[in-house]
């Protein structure tokens, strides 16, 4: 067949794509390469695509419906969104969020009514970053998802609530996905080891169980950084002679003991810990392979700061900064135990532990270890009170188990004349207008009129919130009852 015109260029700029791109494909990163293109080789996440599992479902049947893939880096959303490209019928169009703009959405949407008016052809439109994009460039997208034009597929490390335009939100499935565990993840770099075509099997490396554990913990479950650094200490380690127990000696120049150079610059031993943390030029924590300890010594910091224990606090303190734990981590375990530990019994705590988290990002180590310290010893000695953690795990449960119950009219919001006439915060007593700036009246749903969530302690300085709230309480209870009697 003779290809003139436009589908002559079009082939041979095919012909010639086609050729670079398998020219350049070795020097791809290995975490590209080891990109799984169907369901069967993906690792992980079998909750959101395993056996039995909606998404897996949907690709089997080629019945791909709008969702929102929310996880952590490296753990498998754009990697799932190819998958769906090659496993389904559809037409796969790729959308940077990052770098895009309505322009472009206009473009693609284009596109999708081509290819659903000449091919009968559903568009399936992958958004990657989908929070980076603003609410008129996200409402851009909603009329053409509800419509069934495009089927989106968007991918965001931010939570979708906060992200997402409710109206496209509520269109599209959130499918969370989870960081790897350490099981699949060294699934995964030994399978990058031995593959040959797409991985590092031509290099005929092992490496030591200390070594990929090495690699597995500073990667914090992202698999994309894994296999970026399996892939840096790789190519050091075959650029060195690894040494063997079985290596023969040489010294003898009898012609019997000879052999190959070529031969004793090729070994099959391990790749031992100390070579990987050289090529990484990251220590590994003074902590066991399985992890044990450095959930075992964080346990132990935390539980002498909940039992108002500074001397033991301040050592398993000094245990984890002195095995090389993060002290971000420990800074960050520290703000959430001022909220879930010690709470409104001393309400410093939270800005203590937050200004420690700061001074030690602005000092570093060592002179920031004492910030650390600081907050330690305070936050052992403060009074405690699990109020706060207690009524906030109550209010998700009933969250959960109530749904979403409309707000009260009375203390909805009416900016504008017609929600006014239809009944919006008719009724609302303002509270500055009345005694001691309180007026009772009722702001939960009416299903949970008289729910309590929060029980403040006698301790610290959530006693005076304690007795501010009884007294507060009291008088809301007088009023529901009068206005019962008068009924």
């Amino acid at each position: 067949m003779t290809i003139t015109g436009d589908n002559k260029d079009k082939s041979t700029l095919d012909l010639f794509e086609h050729q670079a791109q398998k020219a350049t494909a070795g020097s791809r990163p290995l975490a590209d390469r080891m990109r799984p293109a169907r369901l069967d080789q993906f690792i992980g996440q079998t909750q959101a695509v395993g056996e039995s599992s909606l998404i897996r479902s949907a690709i089997e049947n080629d019945r791909i419906f709008s969702m929102i893939l929310w996880g952590p880096p490296g753990c498998g959303k754009t990697t799932l969104a190819r998958i769906i490209a090659q496993q389904t019928q559809c037409h796969f169009s790729h959308f940077s969020a990052v770098l895009s703009g309505v322009k472009d959405i206009r473009n693609v949407i284009e596109a999708a009514k081509q290819q659903r008016n000449l091919h009968r052809n559903r568009t399936v439109l992958f958004v990657d970053e989908i929070h980076r994009f603003n609410k008129a460039q996200q409402d851009a997208f909603l009329h053409h998802v509800e419509s069934g034009l495009i089927t989106l597929v968007g991918a965001t490390t931010e939570n979708p609530s906060f992200e997402v335009i409710p109206a496209l939100l509520s269109r599209c499935q959130v499918v969370v996905l989870s960081p790897m565990s350490e099981i699949d993840m060294k699934i995964l770099l030994k399978r990058a080891l031995i593959d040959r075509t797409n991985g590092l099997g031509q290099l005929q490396l092992t490496y030591s169980d200390k070594a990929l554990d090495h690699i597995i913990a500073i990667s914090d479950g992202d698999a994309r950084s894994a296999l970026n650094a399996l892939e840096i200490s790789a190519i050091y380690a075959s650029s060195k002679t690894i040494p063997t127990d079985n290596a023969i000696d040489n010294t003898n120049d009898s012609p019997n003991n000879k052999t190959d150079d070529k031969t004793n610059d090729t070994t099959t031993d391990e790749v031992p810990l100390e070579m990987v943390e050289n090529a990484l030029q990251r220590k590994a924590l003074i902590y066991d392979k399985s992890g044990d300890a450095h959930f075992n010594l964080i346990s132990a910091f935390h539980k002498s700061l909940r039992g108002s224990d500074p001397d033991a606090a301040i050592y398993w303190l000094g245990r984890m900064l002195s095995s090389g734990e993060d002290p971000m981590y420990i800074a960050r375990r520290m703000v959430r135990f001022a909220s879930e530990d010690v709470g409104n019994a001393d309400p410093s705590a939270l800005s203590i532990a937050m200004a420690a988290m700061e001074a030690f990002r602005f000092l570093g180590s060592p002179e920031g270890d004492l910030s650390l310290a600081q907050a330690a010893v305070y936050l052992s000695t403060a009074p405690k009170s699990n109020s706060i953690y207690t009524a906030y795990g109550q209010t998700i449960k009933t969250i959960k188990q109530t749904g979403a119950l409309p707000v009260p009219m009375h203390i909805r919001n009416a900016p504008t004349r017609l929600m006014k006439d239809i009944g919006y915060g008719k009724g609302y007593k303002y509270a500055h207008n009345y005694k001691d700036g309180f007026v009772p009246q009722d702001h939960l749903p009416e299903k949970l009129q008289n729910k309590i969530f929060y029980t403040p302690t006698s301790r610290g300085y959530e006693k005076i919130v304690k007795d501010r709230l009884d007294k507060w309480r009291a008088l809301k209870n007088r009023s529901s009852e009068k206005d019962t009697n008068q009924e």
